[in-house]
């Protein structure tokens, strides 16, 4: 993986972030060559803008006065390559932007460049910022990588990859052995793809340490099932395993910052195909936690495969169960596609969550859980239906399926894109792991550093 930051270079070029509020003031104690390098530049102080001043040998770059992402996220690929440094003090959360601002999905095609590097400030932690960057990156890469190189088997491999890394335990569980052990709503939703479906489940951390459960959906490709999508649909089909990707980002973070919890990471990992063997409409599936679930629509898979990874955290009563899917377009319209739905059985959870957010720049949302929408899911025959009938509050009747198999346990649920739409600083367009950072933080303040 490259590694954007050094640890010194005496010949590294400065860079200095000038605030449009400043600016007048700041070109005013320029040399008259420089500003008239700014002029010539057209050079004005706006976030994305940089240019080179000759007079010292700088770059001066546009910024906000904000602390995100953004303040430094963009110039890696926009500066020329070379070595760079800061020319004042900047924030962890500025260098990170730097070094997330380096990525470049380069499997299938060589990049047609590479990024300029950061020298560190003296003090800065590089162990960290370097954790919290292949965390992310991590994550893209899954994301990113299609499914015909990402399916249940080699999502689980990387999990596995990950757990080995850090001498953790992991255990999969594959095809009609998800019966055997009752896990019903994986095995149904998975049991058509060429590549059979399974559980990971990976453990970690110290005996009487804290117990964080972990879960992310897996589906490496979502057909829809018999309920198929259109073809526009299914074209960004491979991000479906995001959830799964963040999660296991999530976790590779937590063992490398080595933060004292025990850590429980469960990923689903499955493919919704069409054969002669697929779930359809209006089966009904048997789940881990004994709930019966009608199958209303085939193409709400990631809340069956999910209830039955619920259930089997909950079964160790965690202090904390965190879910990240992919998992309704109708988040998408209540929140768009930057933001994260948060939906928690535990309100001063979710707003400590929100708050952490908003520290690190990966904003979350709080959603409503509200109850009174409950008879959506009504089945005749079964305990529920896995997906309401009518389009309206399709994210929360989502989220309310997926409670019924938390039972008590405090539970965060994450409906997230999983996918930059568009190029950001610090954020290029592609597979993102949204929502990661928040937790972390989360976790880092209430079970220590």
């Amino acid at each position: 993986m490259f590694d954007p930051y050094l640890s010194g270079d005496p010949d590294a070029t400065p860079i200095e972030l000038v605030g449009k509020a400043g600016f007048e003031q700041w070109v005013s104690r320029q040399s008259e060559g420089d500003r008239h390098a700014i002029a010539q530049q057209g050079f004005a102080a706006q976030p994305g803008q940089h240019c080179w001043l000759p007079g010292e040998g700088r770059v001066a770059a546009g910024w906000d006065g904000k602390s995100s992402l953004a303040s430094l996220g963009g110039l890696p690929l926009a500066l020329s390559g070379g070595v760079y440094r800061m020319a004042h003090d900047v924030d962890e959360l500025q260098l990170l932007g730097w070094g997330l601002g380096c990525y470049q999905f380069a499997r299938y095609k060589d990049p047609s460049r590479s990024p300029a590097r950061l020298v560190l400030p003296v003090g800065a932690p590089r162990e960290r910022l370097a954790n919290l960057v292949g965390a992310v990156t991590l994550a893209r890469d899954l994301i990113n990588t299609p499914a015909g190189d990402m399916s249940p088997t080699q999502l689980a491999d990387e999990a596995s990859q990950v757990a080995d890394t850090h001498d953790a335990e992991c255990r999969i569980v594959t095809g009609d052995d998800l019966l055997t052990e009752g896990f019903g709503a994986i095995h149904a939703v998975g049991r058509a793809a060429a590549d059979p479906p399974r559980l990971v489940d990976v453990r970690w951390g110290e005996p009487g340490r804290p117990l964080v459960a972990v879960v992310g959906k897996g589906v490496c490709f979502d057909s829809g099932g018999l309920d198929i999508k259109t073809a526009a649909g299914m074209r960004t089909m491979k991000k479906d395993m995001g959830g799964a990707a963040a999660a296991l980002g999530l976790a590779q973070l937590i063992m490398a910052q080595e933060l004292p919890v025990r850590l429980r990471l469960l990923i689903p990992a499955v493919e919704n195909a069409i054969a002669g063997n697929a779930y359809r409409p209006g089966d009904i599936l048997d789940t881990h936690a004994g709930i019966t679930v009608e199958v209303d629509n085939t193409d709400a898979e990631g809340r069956l495969i999910l209830c039955d990874a619920l259930s089997l955290a909950a079964e160790e009563q965690p202090e904390l169960i965190v879910d990240f899917a992919t998992l309704t377009g109708a988040a998408r319209v209540a929140v768009g596609t930057e933001v994260s739905a948060m939906f928690s059985n535990d309100q001063a959870v979710a707003a400590d969550i929100a708050d952490s957010g908003r520290a690190v720049d990966d904003p979350v949302w709080p959603m409503p859980l509200h109850d009174g929408y409950s008879h959506l899911l009504h089945s005749k025959v079964a305990d529920t239906l896995n997906s309401a009938s009518t389009p309206h509050a399709g994210a929360i009747t989502a989220a309310l399926f997926l409670q019924k198999f938390v039972r008590t346990c405090p539970w965060v649920h994450f409906d997230i894109m999983a996918y930059n739409v568009r190029n950001r600083p610090a954020r290029p367009e592609g597979g993102e792991a949204m929502a990661m950072r928040a937790v972390f933080r989360y976790l880092e303040d209430r079970f220590g550093r």
